[in-house]
């Protein structure tokens, strides 16, 4: 019997619950060199639902299968591969990871160690990456470290890690108070979004400003910083760009991890992970919430909610 692939499409650029279709074909032919893998679970991230409405139309093509992050099991192979069948693996960099069947290139097809659960490897790529490349490119040791969009994922890999690198003060900017207390587990400052004077202060005090959000908290930040200081734009929870009135003091930067993997060897890529599941075994994640792959708009009505935990889908269950 032919194998069936589900996948989450979108032909046109929309609202998530209005573009994505859960189509279902068969499945082609293995690509020639690549694994097959069979999709297990897979997050539901802001940076899975951005793309979706047009933000980077310039640079998707469509139709497009949405997810960009995933663990599966590797189900067939080329024969120099053949030791991954039934072993687990990251099928990062190439097709959205929002479908039941997928091939990826084996060389960038990241191991997933028998320890590492399938909803923490699930996990592992977009956000906990990103933070420790950041950590990297802008080193913290020593400075007054200010989060905007304090709560999400990747906010709390950083903020976490800073300290591990060295930062002398954490301090994060949320939006909803059901963060707080997984803030200050993490040892991060809370300061509210509606704290206009706080925030002005922090944003004077800071030495470096990891921004999540864009938008007009983001500006106000950026125009009060001193000279000298740094400012990384990495992500747009608030939909909106920064728009500055004046040339700000501090340096300005924007971060996205797509650049930086361009310039990573296969090898750096492997290697890179080696690190991330050692910090990821030391770190405990936020609570989840896991939808059949068959609730996928719950799913994603529950990711479009701020206050709500981590939305996972399990793709396994589709097409049993």
């Amino acid at each position: 019997m032919p194998m069936r692939r589900y996948a989450l499409t979108y032909r046109s650029f929309g609202k998530p619950l209005e573009t994505l279709k859960m189509e279902i074909t068969k499945a082609p032919p293995r690509s020639e060199g690549m694994l097959r893998v069979r999709m297990l679970c897979t997050p539901v991230n802001p940076s899975d639902l951005i793309p979706i409405s047009g933000a980077y139309s310039h640079r998707i093509t469509l139709p497009a299968v949405a997810g960009y992050e995933g663990v599966g099991r590797v189900i067939d192979a080329p024969r120099q591969y053949a030791s991954l069948i039934g072993k687990r693996v990251l099928p990062l960099r190439g097709e959205g990871t929002w479908q039941t069947i997928l091939d990826c290139n084996a060389a960038l097809a990241v191991p997933v160690p028998e320890s590492i659960s399938d909803a923490v490897a699930a996990r592992a790529y977009i956000n906990p990456l990103a933070a420790l490349t950041m950590l990297g490119n802008w080193p913290v040791e020593g400075k007054r470290v200010l989060l905007s969009g304090a709560g999400s994922n990747c906010a709390d890999y950083l903020g976490a890690w800073a300290y591990q690198h060295g930062a002398k003060e954490v301090v994060g900017i949320y939006r909803s108070e059901s963060r707080v207390a997984r803030l200050e587990q993490l040892g991060i400052k809370p300061v509210s979004i509606q704290d206009v004077s706080q925030i002005s202060y922090e944003a004077r005090e800071s030495d470096i400003v990891f921004d999540a959000l864009g938008g007009p908290i983001a500006a106000k930040i950026l125009q009060l910083m001193a000279p000298g200081t740094s400012f990384i734009a990495y992500g747009l929870l608030t939909g909106q760009a920064i728009q500055l009135d004046s040339k700000p003091c501090a340096h300005y930067k924007r971060f996205h991890l797509r650049d930086s993997l361009a310039r990573m060897s296969a090898e750096a890529w492997q290697q890179q992970f080696l690190t991330v599941w050692e910090l990821l075994a030391q770190f405990e994640m936020p609570d989840y919430q896991l939808f059949p792959g068959q609730e996928w708009r719950q799913a994603v009505e529950s990711a479009l909610r701020p206050t709500s935990q981590k939305a996972l889908l399990d793709l396994s269950t589709l097409g049993r």
